[in-house]
């Protein structure tokens, strides 16, 4: 049994969810935006992020992970499920759970360039900063998190855990 301790509570994350939502409505009003949604992470705080928005979006998802079942990153961002959205001259915000290394933000942001969007911007619920490699921008973070491994609201351990309405770290047994 793997020993969690809660390190972001449910109403906590729900209050930051709200305030991006409102800086991102703000700052997109009357602008043709879509969100894409990176699964299987991205799924909750998409689903939260764009209920709490005040602006139309459209929504769309895409597949893409670098870690498989593991808890590090393998180095290679792979895609396995592309977003079928026209993202032609419209205005892209890419929402993830969490950002490290950045190489899938990276790698996605050169993906959806070659589309010609208006304008490409992320949003994530979780930035684990220090363990930066890659020079990617990131406009809208929720929090930023030390470098140790966690789980729920989207995050998981071997396929576990996503389900929790928290964001716990996994104590080391």
């Amino acid at each position: 049994m793997t020993d969690l301790e809660v390190y972001l509570d449910a109403e906590t994350i729900a209050g930051r969810v709200k305030e991006l939502a409102a800086e991102i409505s703000r700052d997109y009003e009357g602008k043709d935006t879509v969100l894409i949604g990176i699964l299987k992470g991205a799924a909750l705080f998409l689903a939260d992020l764009s209920r709490a928005l005040t602006i139309p979006v459209g929504i769309d998802i895409l597949h893409a992970s670098s870690y498989g079942d593991g808890t590090t990153s393998s180095g290679v961002v792979c895609i396995t499920r592309d977003s079928s959205c026209d993202v032609k001259d419209r205005h892209l915000i890419l929402v993830d759970c969490i950002i490290d290394s950045g190489r899938t933000l990276e790698t996605l942001v050169k993906h959806f360039r070659e589309r010609q969007p208006a304008s490409i911007e992320a949003v994530v619920l979780l930035d684990k900063k220090e363990r930066r490699t890659c020079d990617v921008a990131v406009r809208y973070v929720g929090f930023t998190v030390p470098d140790r491994f966690l789980v729920g609201y989207g995050l998981d351990q071997g396929g576990k855990h996503r389900n929790l309405p928290y964001v716990a770290t996994v104590k080391p047994s």
